[in-house]
């Protein structure tokens, strides 16, 4: 590029003399052979201009080219990169319906389980009391956990809470105690007494502190305080759930419930 620049300079000191003489002569008469070398000297200068305005373009134009192959590699990869974000959506949706499926037949089966145990121990009982057995014609935990459940389901909370709590009071170290104990709670937040459904949820994770609805029972009882308002209480709550039960599906809503709970802070 350098040497091409001292070149068209050298041309341009050539041909400037030329022309000072021709305007200086005025009237003279130039020779064809000046007239000549003139006409050369300005073909060659349009012709460096005419070379330098077509790289020039082309250098442009390799440039156009490199954006244009750019920006088609850009809206390639937003293609891939909006494919793979609703493949991933699309896998997260299949996903959770999964999961509510198996939870739903999880359900069922216990339901369908507590059923037959309640059906079995109705079973065993003698069909007429025997003289001096206080325990004789009284129904098994199962029993009474799935009379108490019906009533709940059918909304009648407070026949339900009695049975749950005569479950408890009978057999508070049966199998279904602790669920007993959730519903005593949820009977309680059904009918919005949040005082009562606090305190039966506490009284499940100091009693049955190892059932899985001890988890639930404290998520439960921090999402009271953070609708009441209380913050920090259901901040604490929320901490200790993930400290307790960190492998709980209570303990990942926990983590959302936070970050909810300190942007209000």
């Amino acid at each position: 590029m350098t040497t091409r620049l001292n070149s068209r300079a050298a041309r341009r000191a050539r041909l400037a003399p030329g022309l000072v003489a021709l305007l200086a002569c005025g009237g003279c008469f130039a020779t064809r052979n000046d007239v000549r070398v003139l006409q050369s000297d300005i073909a060659t200068l349009r012709a460096e201009r005419a070379y330098g305005d077509s790289a020039r373009a082309a250098q442009i134009d390799r440039i156009i080219r490199q954006l244009s192959l750019t920006s088609d590699t850009l809206r390639s990869l937003a293609t891939e990169s909006n494919k793979f974000q609703g493949d991933a959506r699309e896998g997260l949706r299949e996903m959770r319906e999964a999961i509510s499926q198996v939870q739903e037949v999880t359900t069922q089966l216990q339901r369908r389980l507590q059923e037959v145990r309640a059906a079995v121990e109705a079973s065993q009982q003698p069909a007429a009391p025997v003289a001096g057995d206080s325990t004789a014609g009284t129904p098994g935990p199962n029993q009474l956990y799935q009379l108490a459940l019906d009533q709940y389901q059918r909304g009648s909370y407070q026949t339900a809470r009695a049975g749950f709590e005569d479950l408890l009071k009978r057999y508070p170290t049966a199998d279904v105690a602790a669920d007993a104990q959730y519903y005593d709670a949820e009977s309680f937040a059904a009918e919005k007494n949040t005082a009562a459904a606090d305190s039966a949820y506490a009284e499940l994770v100091t009693r049955y502190p190892q059932s899985p609805r001890a988890a639930q029972a404290m998520y439960k009882r921090a999402r009271l305080k953070q609708s009441a308002g209380r913050t920090s209480e259901a901040r604490a709550l929320y901490q200790e759930l993930r400290r307790k039960y960190p492998r709980s599906d209570e303990a990942d809503l926990a983590c959302s419930a936070m970050a909810s709970v300190c942007s209000k802070r």
